[in-house]
């Protein structure tokens, strides 16, 4: 990392935009349902961006040998983003591959007596 020392306000402000930002992408990358889901994909990608950002930024900037040329703002930011992006991503694919599964097939019998 560089020299640079981050107050506790811009790492703060920094997990958060990049939460936001990562959630907006991946409610457009995955088109919600309707406004629940995409409300609910936004809140929760940006928990996750907030929470689990930093560490996701440490291991991307180790992975891309960058640790030494980014600040921890930056990492932050990254780090956030990706979080943020990656959960809702893999969980609205997630969770639309389990009701393809569990929805009735036409001729299936299912609900006709």
């Amino acid at each position: 990392m560089s020299a640079e020392p981050a107050t506790a306000l811009a790492l703060w402000l920094s997990k958060l935009v990049g939460a936001i930002a990562g959630s907006a992408i991946s409610v457009a990358y995955l088109l919600p349902r309707g406004r629940r889901e995409a409300a609910t994909r936004f809140l929760t990608g940006i928990v996750t961006g907030l929470v689990f950002g930093p560490p996701v930024g440490l291991i991307l900037a180790e992975r891309m040998r960058l640790d030494d040329s980014l600040s921890a703002v930056e990492l932050a930011l990254i780090g956030s983003a990706v979080a943020s992006l990656c959960a809702w991503w893999g969980l609205g694919v997630l969770q639309r591959f389990a009701e393809s599964l569990f929805r009735a097939r036409p001729g299936s019998g299912g609900g006709e007596k």
